[in-house]
């Protein structure tokens, strides 16, 4: 119940309230009122304080809603695209807004702008007088409801360049953006050309290996030579005489010997350096044309359809012999872990055994010609990549822990050797029919990074160098070419000037 001594009005909200200025000096009033001795009824008076006023504006007494506003929920999404940006004096600077500041506080305005609120920002107008005086709470009046500050949006801008530093690809007026990283740069021509008299035009040999000392092993008719990567010297390790020839070679992992197959089905073991020959072992019936090394065992490969497995410290031939190929096998490589070794052979089949089978632990068929080109990769266990002949074409790649095919790759022409960079997770494949190119990927997307040519005929030989940035081709136009492709492991971004200046063309033999 109201006190009926005190008047009161009815606001615009049905409450009532003192009035701000009621004087209580009228014979009505006075006459009810029973006033201390001393005091005159003309002293007294009744007014509102300021902090009173402070406290109705806070509660909303006297709020009278405008019919013109609307009224939004609290629950939107920001659009900045058509806001009013001056309102965060992220307007262009001018003569009159830069007086007194430094020389870039317009392109750092604009830089600000462009970060915080999107590319689609636009332009903003300065900041007038008008509006300006609307800030202060004089004026009412700040922009019409249009150009409101946030609005619902259906759709983002996406970046091409997800990480680009500001996430968006619009050049920022008065800043130098870093340019999106550019594809690493692999030289098209050959650093080095050697002739190499009588290097045989057949796709099931292997006649070039790169040992981890630098000293390239190459077979030539019926002879063997060693080529020196450091100093360029050129010996000559064997000669098999008229009556055979050699049909593969390869390096023992980390020591100097040497592995050279023969027409006649033998498996000559050399000491490179002392140029003397350890061993002979035979027990193959047919040209041994691939091989392979795990630590003292070595795998060979023959036109006889078998594989046997060597033990060089054991006094038999071969300690066990692996069968399931229908035809001559043409591709032997043992994984870096060297638990499994992959089998390729002209019967179109991959083949994965393991240490201690002698029948094949996984069967791929999915080739559908010659696989010779077979690599592990040194960089994710268990991952095979494939390549097929003439009639296929294509690289596959293995899951041999999940025995799984995971992708493929049509090139276009025959797949005669596959190599993967153990300082990149890229590989290069050789050429033949009808292209006779050497390619450089990148996995697993499988782009090209480079093409290169010069081989007139089918690039039927690859070996890589120890360091793994320089490749090694060969082909039957009886050349080998050296070509820098992958970066060194510690500059794996930068762009090596190896291979810049070509060496001139040398003799092999």
């Amino acid at each position: 119940m109201e006190d009926p001594l005190i008047p009161s009005i009815d606001d615009r909200s049905g409450r009532r309230t003192p009035s701000s200025s009621s004087n209580f000096s009228t014979p009505s009033f006075s006459s009810q009122l029973n006033l201390p001795s001393g005091m005159s009824r003309s002293a007294l008076s009744l007014e509102i304080s300021p902090s009173s006023r402070h406290i109705d504006r806070m509660v909303g007494v006297g709020y009278r809603p405008s019919p013109s506003r609307t009224i939004y929920s609290d629950r939107f999404i920001p659009s900045r695209s058509g806001s009013n940006f001056a309102l965060f004096h992220l307007s262009p600077s001018s003569n009159s807004c830069t007086e007194g500041r430094e020389d870039g506080s317009g392109t750092y305005a604009t830089l600000l702008r462009t970060v915080l609120l999107g590319p689609d920002s636009g332009v903003v107008s300065p900041v007038t007088h008008e509006k300006q005086a609307g800030f202060d709470g004089r004026h009412s009046s700040l922009s019409p409801p249009s150009k409101n500050i946030f609005r619902y949006k259906t759709e983002t801008r996406r970046s091409l360049y997800p990480l680009y530093p500001f996430g968006f690809d619009d050049a920022l007026p008065g800043v130098i953006s870093s340019p999106a990283k550019t594809p690493r740069k692999v030289p098209r021509s050959p650093y080095k050309v050697l002739d190499a008299p009588q290097l045989q035009d057949d796709f099931y040999l292997n006649l070039v290996d790169w040992s981890s000392h630098n000293i390239l092993a190459v077979g030539l008719g019926n002879c063997v030579y060693l080529w020196n990567a450091c100093s360029s010297k050129v010996t000559k390790l064997c000669d098999l005489g008229v009556d055979d020839s050699v049909c593969s070679v390869g390096w023992e992992q980390r020591g100097p010997h040497l592995a050279v197959g023969t027409n006649n089905g033998k498996v000559q073991i050399w000491d490179a350096s002392r140029c003397r020959r350890v061993r002979t072992m035979e027990s193959h019936r047919l040209r041994v044309g691939s091989l392979a090394w795990s630590s003292s065992l070595l795998s060979s490969g023959s036109r006889d359809k078998t594989i046997l497995q060597r033990d060089i410290r054991a006094q038999e031939d071969f300690v066990s012999k692996l069968i399931g190929h229908k035809s001559e096998v043409c591709g032997l490589k043992w994984s870096y872990d060297n638990r499994e070794l992959a089998s390729g052979g002209n019967d179109n089949r991959l083949f994965v055994w393991n240490q201690h089978s002698t029948q094949p632990v996984l069967k791929f068929c999915e080739h559908t010609a010659a696989v010779k080109a077979i690599a592990w990769s040194p960089h994710l266990h268990g991952l095979l990549a494939s390549g097929g002949g003439t009639a296929d074409r294509c690289i596959r790649f293995w899951n041999t822990t999940t025995n799984s095919h995971l992708s493929c790759m049509d090139t276009g022409s025959q797949v005669c050797n596959l190599v993967w960079s153990k300082n990149v997770n890229e590989l290069v494949s050789t050429h033949g029919y009808s292209q006779n190119q050497i390619i450089v990927w990148r996995y697993p997307n499988m782009p090209k990074l480079a093409t290169l040519t010069g081989h007139t005929y089918r690039v039927l030989y690859l070996a890589i160098s120890p360091d793994g940035q320089t490749i090694v081709t060969g082909a039957g136009d009886e050349t080998l070419r050296f070509w820098n492709v992958f970066p060194s492991p510690k500059s794996q971004n930068t762009d090596s000037d190896i291979g810049a200046s070509s060496l001139g063309r040398t003799q092999i033999r």
